[in-house]
């Protein structure tokens, strides 16, 4: 049938001397014809076979993900948790890590509701040898003359297993920690107390007199800990609160170099930067430590270009720079031994390869290692100074690549075109009674249409739907009218080839929580579904999350993108679940800075190493997802008062079912607050007897077939929360 058979009655009457079928000419290469996908057909017009190789290029998964990410020969995302080490058999399939945490425990399962953060510990295992390595080499081709040992900047993922493993894994290399506040640093402290010797303690951001002496107290537990200077006055306060304790401090400086790049990312360097010294304060402390006999303690230069530095070239003009003060330092008679090159090892996060945005870099690590050690190397071998140990505060490059945010689309928008099937019996009635100046309109877009016109087409279209608006401000049409003829313009721009062809994705997740990079500073990451990916996608997404409100979408993907190229929600062949999608690179910021709007509290977590076994992995963590009660809690809510206070007024207003509306009460208020899908919830119900699941039952209590006993428990879980 014609697309536009269904108003062909309204279309020519008598009096209008247009014969018409209904259709529309083909569209030719009209705007809006383009595929969705970059993968062209055959020369016979033939689809070309959907292939998990067409996939990787589609999601440039051979550009962003390597070397720990690929597509399997199922059609699934596969972590490589040795990198391009790692052999076939060891890889770890995506959707087998997502099935044993979401399905139920009676089914072997743990329980947990999505959105999931996935972490790999041998991923960020491999990131942190591959940057020793990468220094190492470096080192021993250039013939410098001392080592490198690197800190991890915690504030880029403060998470206690993360913050543990660096120092774990870093222990050989003598790898250490910087802290940017008194919390911070206490973190630093238990966790490089059980750690490497040798391993730095760097201590920056402002301070008071408290953070000084608790940087004091970690150098006389023989922490290997440099107070950083991030503003001359803090030097007073070093000097006197290390004469007090009786502890001789060693002690650093930030120099506000001149070097900085273009982007969002260097607002944070040069002149004009938040922190640091500039020149004439750098002398001024020096001298002024010469006079109280101190200039022994100064021992470290630090500085930051800002971060996801794009070139080798820019790196190596402030390495340069900041080698030249360390150099002037020495001349002066400090004692230096250390130049901290700070941050700004970058990730490539759409795959480009290329300099020339924040989203990516033109370099890779062991590039960076050769700029740093070269530039750090001439300046000293020109001025005859020892090669200082290189320091870096590589946090996002080490933790951004082993974390992977799995979630849920749970429906889509229909489409504009789909909307008119529903009507369509009706629409010639509804076009028949419009006015006569609206008719008019309508048959001069028909007119139009029937002879190819699509600029006159798109013109007689936008009068004809905005003079129906007026007149249904002012009453004269009825919405059944005004859909009618939304339907009808939105079906020829379709066949015209502009209509707009991007489906809403409604995905069971908080940008805000869990992505705020992307509305706060408009960072992308990689988002692509993990699964199906054997399968040619045929719809282009964008994505909308639970909040209300209007900035939680995604809607700019990597490579320029306006959509992403999505499955069909329930035309996916093969077997029957969700549609998940996973957003990576986003192991660094993302849990620090995600907020609670809405509500919406942190994603359930599961550790995976890799292990010998059937599916090549072991979960050695799962923490559920906050509850609501959590997040309540989190902004001084009392979730047991609150809960008391509710039974009560229920057990007031229900006639004879207080009790199960107090069982769900409580079931709310230890759940989280994100969906449970339509798949969740089937999965939820045992499959042996054919009955489903008590609805009241926790996500803890999933696997029994009902709740016999054990609501008292739930309202006196609930009475027993505390503060």
């Amino acid at each position: 049938m014609p697309a536009l058979a269904c108003v062909d009655a309204a279309v020519s009457p008598p009096s209008y001397g247009i014969a018409w079928d209904g259709a529309l000419p083909a569209p030719g290469i009209f705007p809006g014809g383009a595929p969705t996908t970059p993968v062209d057909d055959a020369a016979d017009g033939r689809p070309v076979p959907w292939s998990p190789d067409l996939s990787a290029v589609l999601y440039r998964i051979d550009s962003w993900g390597v070397p720990y990410f690929c597509i399997n020969a199922a059609g699934d995302i596969a972590v490589r948790p040795y990198g391009a080490s790692t052999l076939p058999h060891q890889e770890i399939d995506l959707m087998k890590v997502v099935k044993k945490a979401s399905d139920p425990k009676f089914d072997g399962g743990l329980g947990l509701r999505l959105p999931l953060l996935v972490r790999f510990p041998d991923v960020l295992r491999h990131r942190l040898e591959s940057l020793h390595s990468a220094f190492e080499f470096a080192i021993q081709s250039n013939g410098y003359g001392s080592p490198y040992q690197g800190v991890y900047p915690v504030k880029c993922n403060q998470d206690r297993y993360i913050v543990e493993d660096i120092v774990e894994f870093g222990a050989p290399f003598g790898f250490g920690l910087e802290a940017g506040s008194k919390a911070e640093l206490l973190l630093a402290m238990n966790c490089l107390s059980k750690g490497s010797p040798e391993a730095f303690l760097i201590c920056n951001g402002y301070k008071d007199e408290e953070y000084i002496v608790l940087a004091l107290i970690a150098r006389s537990m023989d922490l290997n800990t440099v107070i950083v200077l991030e503003q001359e006055e803090e030097l007073d306060a070093v000097v006197e609160t290390s004469l007090r304790l009786g502890v001789r401090p060693v002690i650093g400086l930030r120099a506000k170099l001149r070097t900085k790049h273009s982007g969002h990312f260097g607002s944070t360097s040069g002149e004009n930067g938040k922190f640091g010294l500039t020149t004439a304060q750098i002398l001024s402390v020096a001298h002024k430590l010469q006079r109280l006999d101190m200039l022994d303690c100064l021992q470290l230069l630090h500085f930051h270009i800002g971060s996801q530095i794009p070139s080798t070239a820019l790196l190596s003009d402030g390495v340069s720079e900041a080698a030249q003060i360390y150099c002037e330092l020495s001349r002066l008679g400090a004692s230096m031994r250390v130049i901290d090159i700070g941050g700004g090892l970058g990730i490539d996060y759409d795959g480009s390869h290329s300099s020339g945005t924040d989203m990516s870099v033109s370099y890779s690590l062991d590039e960076y290692a050769d700029a740093v050690v070269r530039s750090v190397m001439l300046a000293c071998d020109r001025k005859h100074i020892r090669h200082p140990i290189i320091c870096s505060e590589s946090g996002r490059a080490l933790v951004s690549h082993h974390s992977v945010l799995i979630f849920e689309a749970i429906s889509s928008s229909t489409s504009k075109a789909e909307a008119l099937s529903s009507m369509a019996p009706n629409l010639a009635y509804f076009l028949d009674e419009l006015a006569d100046d609206v008719r008019s309109d309508y048959r001069n877009l028909m007119a139009a249409a029937f002879r190819c016109e699509y600029e006159t087409c798109a013109l007689y279209a936008d009068r004809l739907k905005w003079r129906c608006v007026d007149q249904f401000k002012e009453g004269i049409l009825g919405l059944e009218h005004l859909a009618a003829v939304d339907a009808l313009c939105d079906l020829v721009s379709k066949e015209m080839g502009v209509a707009d062809s991007v489906k809403t994705y409604h995905v069971n997740l908080s940008l805000f929580t869990s992505l705020p990079d992307f509305w706060a500073i408009g960072q992308l990451f990689p988002i692509i579904p993990i699964h199906h990916l054997d399968q040619r996608p045929e719809v282009k997404g964008i994505l909308s999350d639970l909040t209300c409100d209007s900035d939680g979408k995604v809607d700019r993907f990597i490579g320029g993108q306006s959509s992403l190229p999505l499955h069909e929600l329930g035309g996916i062949t093969g077997e029957e679940g969700g549609y998940y999608l996973g957003m990576f690179l986003g192991g660094a910021y993302q849990e620090a800075l995600g907020g609670l709007h809405n509500l919406f509290g942190g994603p359930s977590v599961v550790r995976v190493s890799h292990a010998d076994g059937p599916h090549c992995f072991a979960v050695t963590l799962a923490v559920p997802g906050q509850s609501c009660a959590d997040v309540l809690r989190a902004l001084q809510h009392e979730p047991a008062m609150m809960f008391d206070a509710l039974k009560h007024r229920a057990e007031e207003c229900a006639a004879g079912s207080g009790d199960a509306l107090s069982c769900a009460l409580a079931h709310a208020f230890h759940s989280m607050p994100y969906l449970v899908s339509r798949t969740a919830a089937r999965a939820a119900a045992p499959g042996s007897d054919g009955e489903a699941t008590d609805a009241m039952t926790s996500d803890s209590e999933a696997g029994g077939g009902g709740r016999d006993g054990e609501e008292d428990e739930d309202w006196e879980f609930m009475r027993c929360l505390s503060m």
